[in-house]
């Protein structure tokens, strides 16, 4: 099992005042981290990849669409161009840093709703634009994970079987979809059976439990979704979020803790999906 830990607990951008925390982190046990790229440029990433590297763990890394000027979705193509030059630029910061797997809900920005669901048109706008994205993310050596989100934070894809189709769409060996517990908790009518048939699209998991809290202190079926996901061979990563980060906690809607520290998350969640999983 690939384990790693999302740095969305602490910061929206890594720099050297985190490098401590990377030490704690290979201490816990984790074989890896992910990396928020919402910000910066590739050389400041190849300096946090080294450090990464220095702790003897590897790296993913998430981003998202930071505006309506850079929606995937769009109707405008110079709108869905920006948005994949964004993507372009997470991927050379990604690269830079070493990593592996991008991920994140890279197709319409939080929080924007169009009143609808989604069209047609747009699910092919996203396919149209990531299919780029993974053509020009496969010479480095790196995935794409599409996720999709539950209905409060966004329209275009909410559950697995509507993010299945888009990886059909795409196409590239490279492009898959990202299950997330918390998520499919919301979304799903069956949040464990929906895991067997779409298999072959998932290439990055996340864990995090039902109130984003601690695994394993809440509500999701962890024995039988790490049952279920017993085939799938790549990396699972924690995510969870508190209340450090106030643009980042309404972003998620994060009003309240839902951990008592964040050390227990790091421990406590590493030692139970360790066993968990390894069942």
């Amino acid at each position: 099992m690939l384990l790693g830990f999302n740095m969305l607990l602490w910061t929206t951008h890594v720099s050297e005042d985190h490098f401590g925390l990377l030490a704690d982190i290979k201490t816990a046990g984790y074989d890896g981290v992910e990396l928020p790229l919402f910000e910066g440029e590739p050389e400041a990433y190849r300096r946090v990849g080294q450090a990464i590297k220095d702790q003897g763990l590897r790296a993913t890394g998430v981003t998202v669409i930071p505006d309506p000027e850079h929606d995937c979705t769009s109707s405008d193509p110079a709108v869905r161009a920006a948005g994949l030059d964004h993507l372009k630029w997470a991927i050379d910061c990604l690269e830079a840093a070493g990593g592996e797997v991008l991920c994140g809900p890279f197709y319409q920005p939080l929080g924007v709703f169009s009143g609808e669901p989604p069209t047609a048109g747009e699910r092919a706008n996203i396919a149209e634009v990531h299919k780029q994205a993974a053509r020009y993310a496969a010479p480095k050596g790196i995935k794409l994970a599409v996720e999709p989100l539950n209905r409060f934070e966004c329209y275009a894809l909410n559950t697995v079987v509507d993010s299945a189709a888009v990886v059909a769409a795409v196409n590239e060996p490279n492009y898959g979809l990202l299950y997330d517990t918390f998520h499919a908790n919301i979304e799903e009518k069956d949040p464990v059976g929906v895991i067997a048939p779409h298999l072959g699209a998932i290439n990055h998991v996340h864990l995090s439990e039902n109130d984003r809290g601690t695994p394993g202190k809440g509500h999701v079926p962890w024995a039988a979704t790490a049952e279920a996901l017993k085939p799938y061979n790549g990396w699972y990563v924690i995510e969870a979020f508190g209340r450090a980060l106030p643009d980042l906690a309404a972003a998620t809607r994060v009003w309240r803790d839902f951990f008592p520290s964040r050390d227990e998350v790091v421990t406590f969640g590493h030692d139970f999906l360790r066993k968990t999983f390894s069942g």
